[in-house]
């Protein structure tokens, strides 16, 4: 893969003192977190080792906790994709990190930080250009007086600052208006990235390109042809000890208010006029304005029990983590039907299912395409499918009918199949954290979520979300490492979705 433009700009201004005409620093907040030591800090190693900063970028951890780079480190280093023969280039990485300790709510603690900052860009690039980027890998209470403190101290003053909020953005419409409201009084919206990971996923991407780079979907991607789309997350363990968290959200929330709405309003936009990152996201926010609020009648509820006959945590349901609240009805699983209700796909039902607990780690988009008219063959057809697989083992395929091989006059499912690990065998694919946080380097907002997106997401949830919440509903009870709800099955098929149970793809492992 070749360097980005920006960072081989930064590369080429480097003045023959080595030191570069421009100072890059990168900020964890919350460094002594889990998503630092996991995620964060492993993808701006992957970034670093590969090149795909720019020269110099330096990396300055923040928290409450007191901790030293060797500790910091020493926290990371499960997560760390380290090769034999790259032991000096991590070191050359850490020797860039430097921590600085301190409250989120009082400013003299950024303050101090922000002395920090100067006086590494100082010392990278005295008197030159200097950039920062803030990553809020921080719990959502503390996202006010960070950014508060932030906007007050630490903002760069010959430079750009750019501001990465994680997920949730507010838990209904209402917090997140207040949380909007706050943020866009203190930042531009050029300089807020909401990010949401699964939009950095390699079949996330590839789905703009699949459909407006080829000549045979686009006479066919619409009402008039498909019959429903299924768009599936499904995480085969249960809370495993973190169900007080879970329990604050729900699968809603952690999910398909987010993860999963993002596909539908890939799949269901118009052609963008451009490529560009304000002509696509106007895209999406036009379906989303296109989709009536849910209702309890759109909806089955789930929560998993445990098996009896099972080993280990498939034993306990989730009522059994000590750390979710007893008798909590808080979901697991849900399933949902969206109507949009827009010239191109009247008619047609987008369907959402997510949940722990289930019987396998899948995430897909499945577009099923209506019944064959004027049916020669004596119902033997099955409905056509294209399927997107996001994980694991990214591909692309087409379930078509075919004659059997033989003497044999039947007819057979089978699959037009791009399985990514067979047909680009020597290309590592980037982790969703790692393409994102280059972009943001990059200025390139693409992939991140606007305010009026935002809004219009949870315009679409938030009656629902209450509805449950302040009548207290029941989820119906489904068994550890089960497909789900029975209920769930009856919903999707009430909504014309045809399940015949007589194919299912395999990937290819050679």
């Amino acid at each position: 893969m070749a360097k980005s433009r920006e960072v081989a700009e930064a590369e080429a201004s480097s003045v023959p003192d080595g030191a570069p005409n421009v100072s890059y620093v990168f900020i964890v907040m919350g460094a002594s977190g889990d998503l630092a030591k996991k995620k964060i800090y492993p993808c701006l190693w992957v970034l670093f080792r590969d090149g795909y900063l720019p020269t110099g970028t330096k990396f300055v951890g923040y928290a409450r906790s007191n901790m030293t780079i060797p500790q910091l480190r020493e926290r990371s280093k499960p997560f760390l994709k380290v090769k034999d023969g790259q032991e000096a280039r991590l070191e050359e990485f850490f020797s860039m990190c430097s921590y600085v300790s301190g409250p989120y709510d009082k400013v003299e603690g950024f303050q101090k930080l922000d002395q920090a900052l100067i006086k590494i860009e100082d010392e990278s690039a005295p008197g030159k250009p200097a950039n920062r980027v803030f990553y809020l890998a921080l719990p959502p209470s503390v996202f006010m007086p960070v950014t508060e403190n932030i906007k007050a101290a630490c903002m760069s003053k010959r430079g750009y600052s750019r501001v990465i909020v994680e997920k949730p953005f507010g838990r209904d419409s209402e917090s997140s208006a207040v949380l909007s409201r706050h943020l866009t009084s203190l930042f531009k919206e050029e300089e807020m990235y909401r990010i949401d990971h699964y939009l950095g996923k390699e079949m996330v991407q590839n789905l703009m390109v699949l459909r407006f780079a080829n000549a045979m979907f686009q006479p066919v991607w619409n009402r008039n042809n498909i019959n429903a789309v299924v768009i599936t997350f499904k995480e085969p363990f249960g809370t495993k000890g973190r169900g007080g968290y879970f329990d604050e959200f729900g699968i809603i929330r952690d999910v398909m208010q987010n993860h999963l709405l993002q596909l539908l309003c890939l799949v269901a936009m118009e052609k963008p006029a451009s490529i560009s990152p304000e002509d696509i996201r106007d895209e999406k926010v036009k379906v989303l304005k296109c989709i009536r609020p849910l209702e309890m009648s759109d909806v089955v509820l789930g929560q998993y029990v445990g098996k009896p006959d099972g080993e280990g945590e498939e034993r306990d349901g989730y009522l059994d983590d000590p750390t979710v609240p007893k008798g909590s009805v808080t979901p697991t699983f849900a399933a949902a039907v969206f109507h949009i209700k827009n010239e191109r796909w009247d008619g047609v039902p987008f369907i959402m299912k997510c949940g722990k607990a289930l019987n396998e780690r899948k995430a897909e988009i499945r577009v099923q395409y209506r019944d064959i008219p004027g049916d020669i063959f004596h119902g033997q057809c099955r409905r056509n499918e294209f399927v997107i697989r996001v994980q694991p083992k990214e591909a692309v395929y087409m379930k078509v009918m075919a004659k059997k091989p033989g003497r044999d006059t039947g007819m057979v499912e089978t699959e037009l199949d791009l399985s990514y690990h067979l047909r680009f065998k020597d290309v590592s694919l980037p982790d969703a954290y790692e393409r994102l946080i280059q972009d943001v380097f990059l200025g390139n907002q693409m992939n991140f979520v606007r305010s009026d997106e935002l809004a219009e997401a949870w315009r679409v949830f938030t009656p629902l979300l209450h509805r449950i919440e302040n009548d207290k509903i029941a989820p119906v009870q489904y068994q550890y490492g089960g497909r789900g709800p029975k209920e769930a099955d009856e919903l999707i098929a009430r909504a014309g979705y045809s399940y015949t149970g007589t194919y299912s793809w395999k990937s290819a492992t050679s």
